[in-house]
């Protein structure tokens, strides 16, 4: 991922150091258990897990002459045992009974927990910050909108509400996502522990911090990463989803709410008025790639026979790709909304523009319960409704002077219909479901 949309702690995860780092540490590991088992000497072990280096410069030149990145590394590790004068006695255990993908998909899931570990801490920050204004806004009037129309009222904190309550959705899932990546495999070159034992495996994925893989080929299934992946894209979807309303709230016409926009802050080269919505739309933009990622994923699920290498070069891209974005994603939607502007006036005088016609809904079931038929109340209701939208009339007024109306319905009956107030009465019971509070 380019460096503009990489936050340092998630960039370094992703480096060629960290991950030789990682591959050592695997190792090492494995080093040490099969010293304890009895298979290697002790003192080799001591030696690889204490006093081997790698030199990422060093595996790379030797990657250029080998073509085959594993062993340049082994071969570069070994030299540092031997610059130490230790060849004889511990180099020649390294990476013993073990293939590359042994040492390179346990490696990954180290990195990929590290990675999740500041994923779910990204995904917190959010949903303290969205529950926060929830119930800042929590009894703001404002109008909701279906199809992009004005339907009936709501609050904008049972907006900010229902974002929150989707990402602790995102939360589970991702923590499920995580957990099923927290696997590692030491079973040789078919998955058959040809030349290691199963119990070899347990105990190296335990001073890990891992789980073994149950049962796995050369390599780990790929089920469990195009889970993860996907799971990250779910996740973008529903940080776009956030960006697209404010995008729309942010317009002209309707101005509810806006992005932060600092004094010296530009909005166009050519408009000194302009104040664009860019970093939603940076959100619904990146939030594509998420999503098309997924798809790569899916794809490295199908491999040939017990292995072939199809996948690797997909994820090279992909996980450093995705973690970082989703670590990026989180980081601006919640600066996003812990800055967000909020109109509460605007979002009255929205609510009110159209006279009344969000309490068609209401008039038509206060017309059936003081005794009119419902489908003469709604043909009736509709009328005046379509006749103010046509000819820009006061629906409220037109309906006052309806004689069919009035002989069923008196003034205060008519301002209870039309008080939006009685349609939120139970936000305070949607916080609680949600809330618990």
């Amino acid at each position: 991922m380019i460096k503009r949309y990489t936050r340092p702690a998630m960039g370094r995860i992703w480096t060629e150091e960290n991950k030789y780092r990682c591959w050592l540490q695997v190792e090492a590991a494995a080093s040490t258990v099969l010293a304890e088992f009895g298979v290697i000497p002790a003192s080799a072990a001591e030696d690889i897990a204490t006093r081997a280096t790698v030199d990422t410069a060093r595996v790379t030149e030797i990657e250029a002459e080998v073509k085959h990145d594993v062993i340049a590394f082994t071969t570069a590790v070994a030299e540092s045992l031997q610059k130490k004068g230790l060849d004889s006695k511990s180099s020649r255990w390294l990476h013993y009974g073990l293939t590359s993908n042994d040492v390179v998909d346990t490696a990954q899931a180290l990195q990929v927990k590290e990675a999740s570990q500041l994923i779910q801490q990204g995904i917190g920050s959010l949903l303290a910050v969205l529950k926060h204004r929830a119930i800042e806004f929590k009894h703001t009037p404002t109008i909701g909108r279906t199809h992009g129309i004005h339907a009936e009222p709501t609050t904008f904190g049972l907006k900010l509400l229902n974002w929150y309550a989707e990402m602790q959705r995102n939360l589970a899932r991702f923590d499920a996502a995580a957990e099923d990546m927290r696997v590692g495999k030491l079973s040789g070159a078919v998955g058959t522990f040809g030349h290691l034992k199963p119990e070899h495996e347990e105990r190296i994925c335990a001073r890990l911090g891992l789980k073994p893989a149950p049962v796995a080929t050369q390599v780990i299934q790929r089920d469990r990463h195009a889970a993860y992946i996907g799971t990250l894209a779910i996740l973008g979807s529903t940080l776009d989803k956030i960006a697209v309303e404010i995008r729309h709230l942010q317009r002209t016409e309707v101005r509810e709410a806006q992005e932060y926009f600092s004094e010296k802050q530009k909005g166009s080269s050519a408009m000194p008025h302009k104040k664009n919505p860019i970093t939603s739309e940076q959100i619904s933009g990146l939030a594509r790639v998420l999503r098309s990622n997924s798809q790569a994923a899916l794809e490295d699920i199908a491999l040939w026979h017990e292995r072939d290498i199809s996948h690797s070069s997909v994820e090279r891209v992909i996980f450093p790709d995705s973690t970082i974005l989703a670590d990026y994603l989180l980081f601006k939607t919640t600066d996003l909304i812990e800055r967000l502007l909020v109109y509460p006036e605007r979002m009255k005088k929205n609510l009110e523009s159209t006279g009344g016609l969000i309490f068609s809904g209401q008039l038509l079931l206060d017309l059936a319960e003081a005794g009119m038929l419902r489908e003469d109340a709604y043909r009736l209701v509709q009328g005046h409704a379509m006749r103010a939208w046509k000819d820009d009339l006061v629906f409220r007024d037109e309906v006052a002077k309806d004689a069919a109306i009035t002989a069923l319905l008196s003034q205060d009956q008519l301002a209870r219909t039309f008080d939006y107030t009685r349609q939120l009465g139970n936000v305070d019971a949607i916080f609680k479901r949600v809330l618990g509070e």
